[in-house]
């Protein structure tokens, strides 16, 4: 009875925020039509360049049967974490590609029957990696100004995935072990490859846009003000807003996160990143759903990926 009365309260307030979204748009059109193509905008120059050639890459591998071979050498090291013998691979072209590639990688290997869903539950954080050359030339370069910071938030990232990630499969009861089926290369690689990264490209367009448009949304309407009281004692008040549109997009916060000079600018982009944000971590979960990941318990590790992230680079802004 409990659960279903949960469930009732959660379609309901679905329903009313999408729908008094559709309400604003409808009353503001010109503000959030504007705000809407801004959003593609930003993922036409910041995430397209940097995600879809990688894309093309990985899902080659991938469709063609190559990765599959080339994770055979280093199953001795996957094992002592617990994990399948395609994680070191997964993993590798998940921090090459960045988000939401490791997901779709995962859902590739999955539908293949090459991985089982207790494998898809302990790679699912350690393949949720944004890439090199989004967090170092868009966030890096192109906002911040300053190649060095992103290529401490990088590494960061990279850090902070692993460990927590690679702790959380070794503290495992339950071990990994994929499945003995290998994955069968496509009949027409070359095509399901280039329209497999089309259509996840795009799809992570819609919903940069959309989240985008959203934070604008949230902003107008103060939604935003009490988690922004909140932080502002601690890292300021343009950062508390940052930090804010960051947990809807990412982004969007990083962009915002650029615009300041706290010493937390670099911390919260990494958390930022690293975390997701609403719009990154949907992308992940749609390639995840029916895979056996749990959405709740693949929030939690990532906020807590976020969190180690944030303190390695607020001792990497001290020390270095």
């Amino acid at each position: 009875m409990r659960k279903y009365k949960f469930g009732r309260v959660k379609y309901v307030l679905l329903a009313a925020c999408l729908l008094s979204f559709g309400a604003a748009i409808i009353i503001y059109p010109q503000r959030y039509i504007s705000r809407c193509f801004e959003g593609f905008a930003l993922w036409a120059e910041c995430v397209l360049p940097s995600l879809f050639p990688f894309m093309i890459i990985a899902l080659a591998l991938v469709k063609s049967g190559v990765a599959e071979k080339m994770s055979l050498p280093l199953r001795r090291v996957t094992g002592l974490f617990n994990l399948p013998e395609n994680a070191a691979i997964c993993f590798v072209l998940s921090i090459f590609s960045g988000y939401p590639a490791g997901s779709k990688i995962i859902r590739e290997f999955y539908d293949g029957g090459a991985l089982d869903s207790e494998s898809c539950r302990l790679l699912a954080p350690l393949c949720s990696t944004s890439g090199p050359l989004f967090i170092i030339g868009s966030v890096g370069y192109k906002m911040f100004g300053d190649g060095r910071a992103g290529l401490k938030i990088f590494a960061a990232h990279v850090i902070a995935v692993m460990t927590i990630s690679l702790i959380f499969a070794a503290l495992s009861k339950r071990r990994g072990q994929g499945t003995k089926k290998r994955l069968v290369p496509s009949k027409n690689a070359l095509y399901d490859t280039f329209y497999g990264a089309v259509i996840s490209v795009a799809v992570a367009g819609g919903f940069i846009a959309f989240f985008y448009t959203y934070v604008q949304f949230l902003d107008d309407f103060n939604i935003f003000l009490p988690i922004i009281k909140i932080f502002t004692p601690l890292f300021g008040g343009e950062c508390a807003g940052a930090l804010c549109a960051g947990l809807a997009e990412a982004t969007t916060g990083c962009s915002m996160l650029a615009a300041t000079d706290s010493f937390f600018k670099a911390p919260l982009a990494g958390f930022m990143i690293t975390f997701g944000g609403a719009s990154i971590l949907m992308q992940q979960l749609s390639h995840l759903s029916g895979t056996g990941v749990s959405a709740i318990k693949f929030i939690l590790m990532k906020l807590l990926q976020g969190a180690a992230c944030f303190g390695i680079l607020c001792l990497f802004c001290l020390v270095m």
